[in-house]
């Protein structure tokens, strides 16, 4: 069976980058795209309490687990907020998540 699925990076410029991500590491999306070298700070190292790792879901929501009261939270002190804003550190990469696409949240 194959560990990898591909997650779509949406780029500044409006062109999508295919990234192959491995379901077998235990990462969240997070981690894996601070690996892919994304501007992604982090600060608070994936405990849902910053919200410097927020993405935009362009496609593929449906993919992903429930948000938690965590999550929410601290979306909801974001200025911006958009439906489809999610902490990339909640959501653990999974089989069920290949072709999802999202953007860095705030970079047009």
């Amino acid at each position: 069976m194959d560990n990898n699925i591909t997650i779509y990076m949406q780029e500044p410029d409006g062109s999508v980058t295919p990234h192959e991500a491995p379901t077998d590491m235990g990462l969240s999306l997070m981690e894996f795209l601070k690996a892919s070298e994304y501007d992604i700070l982090a600060t608070c190292g994936g405990m849902a309490l910053c919200a410097t790792c927020c993405v935009d879901v362009l496609e593929g929501e449906e993919k992903l687990n429930e948000m938690t009261d965590d999550e929410y939270a601290m979306l909801d002190t974001l200025p911006d907020l958009l439906p489809n804003s999610r902490l990339a550190c909640q959501l653990q990469l999974n089989n069920n998540m290949d072709g999802l696409k999202v953007k860095l949240h705030g970079v047009s």
